[in-house]
């Protein structure tokens, strides 16, 4: 069974852990609590069988918001965790008067591009070596 909740301070430390083993420059347990912090930021936690799966966030700014993190652990993928959370969180920033999202992508990450179409967003653009380690280009995506 999943479950999301909003990301509590004791929560960082699990947090940057799932961080350090997916992305080649992953923020920091300081970095997640600095953004925990913010009102214009929103945090979820997923937890499978009750066990912590993933996480993501956003930056809102007015009615739009920037989707900053989607992570889910290697062995919780394919179980509709990332579904279930950024559903969750579209449901909540709606309920903050946001209207549309945006979020950068690896371009190669096929599998996350398919959940975000599946979730209404749109390829709207490339941000030219957006990544690195290694480089690449982000494909800019929009729900409105």
């Amino acid at each position: 069974m999943i479950e999301i909740t909003e990301m509590q301070p004791e929560n960082l430390a699990t947090v940057a852990a799932i961080e350090k083993t997916i992305f080649s420059q992953p923020w920091s347990e300081k970095g997640f609590a600095a953004s925990l912090q913010s009102k214009d930021t929103l945090y979820l936690m997923a937890w499978l069988d009750g066990e912590p799966a993933g996480y993501c966030g956003l930056l809102q700014s007015f009615d739009e918001a920037d989707i900053t993190n989607v992570a889910v652990k290697e062995e919780c993928r394919r179980r509709k965790v990332a579904e279930t959370m950024l559903t969750e969180l579209i449901r909540r920033g709606a309920q903050r008067g946001i209207r549309a999202y945006t979020l950068e992508v690896r371009r190669s990450n096929a599998g996350a591009i398919a959940l975000y179409e599946k979730l209404g967003f749109t390829s709207c653009g490339i941000r030219r070596n957006f990544y690195e380690k290694p480089a690449e280009d982000a494909v800019i995506m929009w729900k409105r």
